[in-house]
Formats: C-alpha cells, sequence, structure tokens
C-alpha cells in the first residue's frame, strides 16, 4: 500500500491531488452535509483531519466508523482553514480495516489513570501519552548507537544465559531444563546452574580487551523483588567498556553521552516532550535545558557525605561515611544541593563489586555514581581492577572462588591494561526525559514482581 505517514503529510510543502492515509479513528464529529475524522498513525502526536462529505461514496464507506476503528483514507491534501495544523485531507474513498465496538473499546476520548493503562498495555501506545513515551525511546535509542558510532565504539552482543554472577548480589532468574523439584544439575542443559544475565559487564570487558571500545545495548534481569517505581524484574542496559582509559575518561564519557541524548531528544522529539512538560511534569524542558547549559558536577564520596550530613536535613536512612547513598541522598545532592547532575566517585570498597579498582589509600575504590534531579542514580561504573594479585585476593577476601572467574582473571594475565566502563539504565534516562515517575510506564510491557502479563 502507497501512503503518506501523517508525520511527512503535515510537513508537505505543497498541497497534493492525491495522498493515501492511514490510521486509527481518535474522534469523529458529524455535521451538516460532512464528518470530521482525526487520524493518528503513532508517527507523530498530531493528528490528520480528514473531511468526509456526505452523500458520497466515501460517507457511506465510512459508516458507523468511530474511535478505535482503522482506516484509510485516500483524498486530497489541501490547507486547513482551523488552528493548529496547516493541512488536512478532503477524502474521495475511506476503506475501513476493522471497527472497534465504542461499548467495548476501552480508549474512548477521556483522561484514563496511568494504573488503568497498565492493564492494557497492548493497547496504550494509541493514546498521546504513551505514543510519545515510545517515540521518545525509540529517538533515545537511536541517539544512544549514534554517539557510540561517532566514538568508534563497536555495539557487541554478549550473553543474555550465563553461569556467572556479574554483580556478587545472588538476586538472578534461573533457567533450566530439569523438571520442577529435581536438584541434580548433571543432567540440566549446561550441565551447571544457568541464568538470566544481570550484566553484560564481565564479557564486554574481555571484548574491549580486543576491540579496545564496545558497548552493548540490550535486556538485563534482576529476580529482586523490589515493588517500587524505580525497579523492573526485566530492564535494558548500555554498558561501554574501554580499555586504555581511568576514572576520569569514564567520568567524561558518562556526562558527554547524557548530553547527547537530551540533545537529540530535545530536537527530535520537540511535540513529545512538550506534551509531558505540559501535562506530566510542570518545567521538564527548562530543567533538560538547564542540564545542557553547564557542566556536571563532580565530588569524592567524602566530601558529598559531609555535604549531606552538614544539610540540616534528617534522612529517612541516616548518613555517615561508608554508607551506600539513598535515592533521598542521591536526589538531595543533585535536585539541591548542586541543583545538577553531580558526579560522585571513589567510593568506599565495602560497598562497591569485587572488580573496581583499589586506590592507592586502599579505602576507597576509582568507582563513579552519576546523579541527577528526579531520578537519583543514572549511571554507575568504575574503573576495572587491572592487576591480577589484588583482583584475586578481592574475589577471595568477599567469599567467592577464583576459579569461578578464571577467564576474567585470564585478561589480567595476558596482556592487561587499565580499562573503565559504566552501565546506564536506559529506562532511567527516560523517565529522566519524559518526567515519568514509573519505571513501569517508560517500557511498553513491563515485569515487575507478580506481573507477567502480554
Amino acid at each position: 500500500m502507497q501512503r503518506t505517514l501523517i508525520i511527512d503529510a503535515l510537513n508537505a510543502e505543497k498541497a497534493q491531488n492525491a495522498i493515501t492515509i492511514c490510521g486509527w479513528v481518535r474522534t469523529r464529529r458529524d455535521a451538516k452535509g460532512f464528518s470530521f475524522v482525526e487520524i493518528n498513525d503513532g508517527s507523530c502526536l498530531a493528528n490528520m483531519q480528514c473531511i468526509v462529505d456526505e452523500g458520497t461514496e466515501a460517507h457511506a464507506a465510512l459508516g458507523e466508523a468511530n474511535t478505535g476503528a482503522a482506516l484509510a483514507v485516500v483524498g486530497e491534501l489541501v490547507p486547513s482553514p482551523g488552528k493548529g495544523q496547516t493541512w488536512e485531507v478532503r477524502a474521495k474513498s475511506v476503506t475501513v480495516f476493522g471497527l472497534a465496538d465504542p461499548e467495548a473499546f476501552p480508549l474512548q476520548k477521556k483522561r484514563h489513570s496511568d494504573e488503568f493503562l497498565r492493564g492494557i498495555a497492548h493497547l496504550r501506545a494509541r493514546t498521546n501519552k504513551y505514543g510519545a513515551a515510545f517515540r521518545i525511546r525509540s529517538e533515545a535509542g537511536r541517539a544512544v548507537h549514534d554517539f557510540f558510532h561517532g566514538r568508534r565504539f563497536a555495539w557487541v552482543h554478549t550473553p543474555v544465559l550465563t553461569g556467572s554472577d556479574c554483580e556478587g548480589a545472588g538476586e538472578m532468574f534461573r533457567v533450566t531444563t530439569l523438571a520442577p523439584g529435581e536438584k541434580n544439575t548433571d543432567g540440566d542443559f549446561f550441565n551447571r546452574p544457568c541464568n538470566l544475565t544481570v550484566s553484560g559487564q564481565l564479557e564486554a570487558e574481555a571484548l574491549a580487551l580486543g576491540l579496545g571500545r564496545v558497548y552493548t545495548f540490550g535486556p538485563t534481569f534482576r529476580a529482586e523483588n523490589s515493588n517500587t517505581p524505580r525497579h523492573a524484574a526485566e530492564f535494558w542496559m548500555i554498558e561501554p567498556e574501554m580499555a586504555f582509559a581511568d576514572l576520569s575518561d569514564l567520568m567524561e564519557l558518562g556526562e558527554s553521552l547524557t548530553r547527547h541524548v537530551i540533545e537529540h531528544v530535545l530536537a527530535h522529539c520537540e511535540a513529545d516532550v512538550k506534551l509531558f512538560d505540559n501535562f506530566v511534569d510542570k518545567g521538564l524542558l527548562e530543567r533538560l535545558q538547564g542540564m545542557l547549559r553547564q557542566p556536571f558536577a563532580r565530588v569524592p564520596y567524602a566530601e558529598a557525605i559531609r555535604i549531606l550530613e552538614d544539610s540540616g536535613k534528617e534522612f529517612a536512612f541516616p548518613v555517615t561515611f561508608g554508607v551506600d547513598l539513598q535515592t533521598e541522598h542521591e536526589r538531595y545532592l543533585a535536585e539541591e544541593h548542586f541543583q545538577r547532575p553531580v558526579i560522585v566517585y571513589d567510593y568506599p570498597k565495602e560497598i562497591k563489586a569485587f572488580y573496581m579498582r583499589a586506590n592507592d589509600d586502599n579505602e576507597t575504590v576509582a568507582a563513579m555514581d552519576m546523579l541527577v534531579p528526579r531520578i537519583g542514580e543514572l549511571i554507575g561504573g568504575s574503573q576495572r581492577e587491572e592487576r591480577l594479585d589484588r583482583l584475586e585476593a578481592r574475589i577471595r577476601e568477599l567469599g567467592q572462588n577464583p576459579e569461578d572467574y578464571w577467564w576474567y582473571l585470564d585478561l589480567r594475565r595476558f596482556g592487561s591494561v587499565p580499562h573503565a566502563g559504566f552501565g546506564l539504565g536506559f529506562e532511567r534516562l527516560l523517565m529522566l526525559l519524559t518526567g515519568i515517575t514509573n519505571i513501569r510506564d517508560v517500557i511498553p510491557f513491563p515485569r515487575t514482581p507478580g506481573n507477567l502479563e502480554f
């Protein structure tokens, strides 16, 4: 079918004698002599208004089609006398592909709660809010790939099935072919325990120590029973790894990537961002633009703790040196103290993973977290421990077996180099870009504790 997307039709430079528009009816209004039908095809926020004259074959074909019905309209693209739209279509013929019973179709022209729409996630992309959210998701993903391509990073694909626990937390989904209750893993598919990955970092490190600069961008899984607006069991991670790089290189990369994605979305999703600024999070547009006006702040962990202690605020989680920062601490630093994104670095080793490089003080590691307003932690990363003896000692110190990481340790035995990488939660980035406060609403089909629909 030769059709024109509504986004292209609305941006046409001149009228057209013949154009085909396809989409779903958002509204229909019948007047004396004709019907106004507004159609949306998902290509942009705006609808295309179609005029269907009474007494024509087109109007007869339109029949009872109303909100939710899928149509093709063939006609002329002509200047629109109405406000807010340059063009409209004067219909010559209409094809109805599928009707939507107005008594049953749940997306009638009214406001619906986010909770209600989560229950019909298979339909919510047809609403203004979620259509805009998922278009922003698409453009943000494109921006991520453009950024790394421009810096000559190779996009690599790391395993979804894994036998190692990158984070050492044990909160992993097990994958098995064994019958329920069977405990002898010798008969399992891989002859050993297998899990869904929590991170592609370890494999990405191996590839970086051959390709130089790599990144992964794909789904990861956490069997963490956290029923909060910031956590999901399945989410997407962006994980770059760089050889011949240190912590300062990593902080620059994280800030540059975040800026690039914000700039791209503001340039390519203007109408969608404005929708969120108007109806979801007042001040969103100004906040995003403000993040681009000045460099992100940077502060050592020890100084961040002093700032929190001197703030005069009563936090639900008390602040002392050695505690892991909670969301309330992160948001205070980004929103109230610095009033911009801030990178906290050099964390105590006790609260960080085994693979992070020990600093000379032997108390802290070369780790960094990027904290942003309204979200808290967006990026977490580190310079990786490239010294074999230090890495082996740290694995043992945490009660793990170095033999389980034999191939990872080989990277330190054969041509080890300083290298660094981070993980960026893509959904949290989307929450930053849209002002949406629940991670369930930036993923088309969210997976959370007790929820496995669609």
